[in-house]
């Protein structure tokens, strides 16, 4: 697979205040570059949550989301980058 960077790779927000929409993003890669699992949340642009997924210790997966939904993580230690994928 090969991904087309859409931005630069940030730490992601720690409350639904400063949750990001990555750019408008609507493919993003999630990655926890700590050594603990990592609850991840999904929130509209008006902060009503989505959903939330744990993402293990050192993983990487991608999140489909609309360009205005926002990501907030339980630790700065999850890092967002918008992409673009091809098989």
């Amino acid at each position: 697979m090969k991904l087309k960077l859409k931005g630069s790779e940030v730490a992601a927000g720690t409350s639904s205040t400063n949750g990001s929409n990555v750019g408008t993003a609507t493919l993003v890669q999630v990655h926890n570059a700590g050594g603990t699992a990592r609850l991840v949340s999904l929130e509209t642009s008006a902060a009503a949550l989505i959903g939330t997924f744990t993402i293990a210790p050192n993983a990487t997966e991608l999140l489909d989301k609309t360009s205005t939904d926002e990501i907030f993580a339980a630790s700065t230690d999850v890092l967002l980058v918008g992409i673009a994928y091809y098989s």
